[in-house]
């Protein structure tokens, strides 16, 4: 098997709505240049993965509202943009793709991956990448990436493995484990045998496709069993009327928490899943009391461990604050308490039922 049958899945059709008030239905953190690189996270995942995977296989799975944006950000032909009619969750988007994929090259390895996800130390990465491509290729198994723990953080979803050969990089998977409470997170990173769940995957497209067979019957019988309607005219109207059909799922649920034939690649590179403001500010460089901001004319006084993010023209003073996220653009505010940032959801759900 050749690079040329090697794909990657790019999964940019979220909205983002942690990173409110800068992220917008319109305009989603994927699109946006949150570190000051001068690209955003969607430039920076595809950026990635194009030395490795030849461009015209990378295909970015998104919402039709966003078309346009992947392709002028990234300079992609249109076919390569795979739009999801509705939003079903990641399962529906990635058997259409597999499916789509697999009508032309039957031995299609494929790389699933977040676009909104930070990675340093990329030459590590690139050889954990080709750990899980050989994986995937040479065994038929479902591969996973897990990140090292080194919090107990009830943001993430944890993978436990089977550590009775602990120098061995590439894991059996015992079970998913969906976000932890405190004390179950505590218990995870004590035991040793728990990683984050990167939501990062290698397969061969064929092994995925029995695994929707087996586990995931319905979704199976939708996208899997008519394969020739694949890359012609009638596409666009069965992907309508698929997704119109299936269920909302995510590929943890409907695939990797059934699925026996599962190993993680026990990763060593630098990972963030930049899911919340916080998680910026993680990463950010930090004054002598912990504060963060994204430019130098945001001025703090008796403040300790926050997060401010403004106009860069935007002169800002901060007084009294602690373990605060600040966000400010031309037409909102927001001021939020870091501890709370896991209900920001439910806040602007209560904001819109006030509409």
């Amino acid at each position: 098997m050749t690079s040329k049958s090697l794909y990657c899945l790019i999964m940019a059709g979220g909205v983002g709505s942690r990173f409110w008030p800068l992220s917008t239905d319109e305009n989603p953190k994927q699109f946006l240049d949150f570190l000051g690189t001068g690209q955003s996270l969607l430039q920076m995942t595809f950026a990635r993965f194009v030395n490795t995977i030849p461009k015209e296989n990378i295909f970015i799975l998104t919402n039709e509202a966003y078309s346009e944006q992947v392709v002028h950000q990234l300079n992609v032909k249109q076919s390569q943009v795979i739009c999801e009619p509705q939003r079903k969750n990641t399962a529906p988007c990635i058997a259409f793709a597999t499916a789509k994929i697999l009508e032309k090259d039957e031995n299609a390895t494929l790389v699933v991956t977040p676009a909104d996800h930070l990675i340093t130390n990329e030459q590590q990465f690139n050889s954990d990448l080709d750990l899980a491509i050989n994986t995937a290729k040479e065994k038929d198994q479902l591969v996973t990436f897990g990140i090292k723990p080194h919090r107990p953080d009830t943001g993430y979803g944890y993978i436990e493995f089977n550590d009775s050969n602990k120098a061995q990089r590439v894991q059996k998977v015992l079970q998913f484990r969906e976000k932890p409470d405190l004390n179950k997170a505590e218990e995870f990173l004590n035991a040793g045998n728990f990683y984050w769940n990167s939501g990062m995957f290698v397969w061969r497209g064929s092994v995925l496709k029995e695994s929707f067979e087996k586990y995931c019957p319905e979704m199976f019988d939708l996208f899997f069993a008519n394969g020739s309607v694949y890359n012609t005219s009638e596409e666009q109207p069965f992907c309508e009327a698929s997704f119109q059909e299936c269920s909302s799922i995510s590929i943890d649920y409907a695939i990797m928490e059934k699925e026996k034939n599962v190993v993680v690649i026990l990763s060593k590179f630098g990972w963030s899943d930049l899911g919340t403001w916080g998680s910026i500010q993680d990463i950010r460089e930090k004054d002598s009391n912990g504060n963060t901001q994204n430019h130098n004319d945001i001025h703090f006084f008796e403040s300790k461990n926050c997060f401010v993010y403004s106009k860069e023209n935007k002169k800002t003073l901060v007084d009294g604050l602690h373990n605060f996220i600040v966000v400010d653009t031309s037409e909102k505010l927001m001021i939020l308490k870091r501890d709370n940032e896991q209900r920001l959801k439910t806040y602007l759900q209560e904001l819109d039922a006030k509409k």
